[in-house]
């Protein structure tokens, strides 16, 4: 009982802490040993298509045409799809009202990976860049996107994704603190070797590596990077190109918005089995099972093993004990969640809460997720998480 109890306790601090401090150590040998990798050249303008995918999004699409068409890239050297399937508000005439946009539109909604295909049978460029309509992006983002390109191991590009807290936070302040550590693990990953998956609100691909995902794929945008990194290619993290959008509108709406990632995790991990297979890609492996697998599939059920076989440990060796200090560890972390949801439902800023609260969150979401994976019908059509609104300048 014992040996499996340090088992689990290692596997919990390594997906959450050990595997950050072995990626920074790993580096540090690189760095030293081996030589510096090729520069990106600021004037390297393949063709592009920004393809942006919008359901209902009438409240800020045109914020977002604007935000996309001020991007600076040479004109003569990119194009604009946005594809409105289904939507029943009025976001496909706003687009309309763009000539240098091409809008698609059809009044049947098959989920977004479904208009996703149906935009990139249109897409002539070397380059597509993803978005969301929710989404605005930096100035330069296509320009620090597409300088990784002359490299031609490169494959696709993560951009950052950055979380607006409002100065008022709530418990989704968890989100943007998350998020920010999440971006330094992809950095890390990166300059090791690759990221392991993009998310969409801002990512990249060469459009020769496209490959169309089952039509009931759930995390679309990380499938589609990661058959690009199966194929031997790396997907490159550009922080200087990132993508803004605000924190959900509350911890039910983030709850339910993890949920369906966690889903997506279970799903994702599953059609990715050959990365089990090391030969071909340890490097690879290694990345995905430490930051991916461990995270969706395992460590979230270690942490209840750890805390009942703490308790009975307790009880076999006492209060005062290594198992009686590390049963308070676990407990404070606990009881500091319990204190952070308190603290949530009275609008109260104590973030030291918020961060345990989010943490347990996270993990809740990932078995709800599981379950409503194996036992119930995920539908590919994203039931949108309200967001909060955007801070006025």
């Amino acid at each position: 009982m014992k040996i499996i109890f340090w088992v689990a306790i290692f596997f919990i601090f390594y997906t959450y802490i050990g595997y950050g401090l072995l990626l920074y150590l790993l580096l540090i040998f690189k760095r030293i040993f081996l030589k510096k990798p090729v520069k990106e050249f600021l004037s390297y303008t393949p063709t592009v298509t920004i393809v942006v995918a919008a359901y209902n999004e009438a409240y800020i699409i045109e914020e977002k045409i604007l935000n996309t068409l001020a991007l600076n890239y040479p004109s003569d050297c990119i194009e604009y799809i946005f594809i409105t399937d289904g939507s029943t508000d009025e976001t496909s005439s706003i687009v309309a009202k763009y000539p240098n946009i091409k809008g698609m539109h059809q009044t049947q909604r098959n989920g977004k990976i479904a208009a996703v295909h149906r935009a990139m049978k249109e897409v002539k460029s070397d380059i597509v860049i993803f978005t969301d309509a929710n989404t605005m992006v930096n100035k330069e983002a296509i320009i620090n996107i597409c300088r990784h390109y002359i490299d031609p191991t490169v494959g696709a590009i993560a951009g950052e994704k950055r979380v607006q807290i409002e100065s008022q936070s709530d418990a989704t302040a968890g989100e943007g603190f998350y998020w920010k550590y999440e971006s330094k693990l992809k950095q890390w990953d990166s300059e090791l070797y690759s990221v392991v998956g993009a998310a969409g609100e801002l990512f990249s691909i060469r459009s020769s590596l496209y490959q169309p995902v089952e039509p009931d794929t759930i995390l679309d945008d990380f499938m589609i990077s990661m058959n690009i990194a199966v194929k031997g290619y790396r997907i490159v993290y550009e922080p200087s190109a990132f993508a803004t959008e605000t924190a959900s509108a509350n911890t039910n709406e983030e709850l339910k918005r993890k949920i369906r990632i966690a889903a997506g995790g279970i799903q994702s991990t599953i059609r990715l089995w050959p990365l089990f297979i090391p030969f071909k890609n340890p490097i690879l492996t290694f990345e995905f099972i430490s930051h991916r697998v461990l995270r969706w599939v395992v460590t979230p059920y270690l942490m209840i093993g750890a805390l009942i076989l703490n308790v009975l440990l307790v009880k076999q060796t006492g209060i005062i004990s290594i198992y009686g200090l590390m049963l308070l560890g676990q407990s404070s972390i606990f009881l500091a969640a319990i204190f952070g949801w308190i603290l949530e439902k009275q609008k109260l800023k104590v973030k030291v809460f918020f961060i345990p609260y989010y943490f347990c969150l996270m993990n809740y979401a990932v078995i709800a997720g599981t379950y409503r994976y194996f036992f119930t019908k995920q539908s590919v059509l994203w039931e949108k998480a309200k967001r909060k609104e955007a801070a006025k300048l």
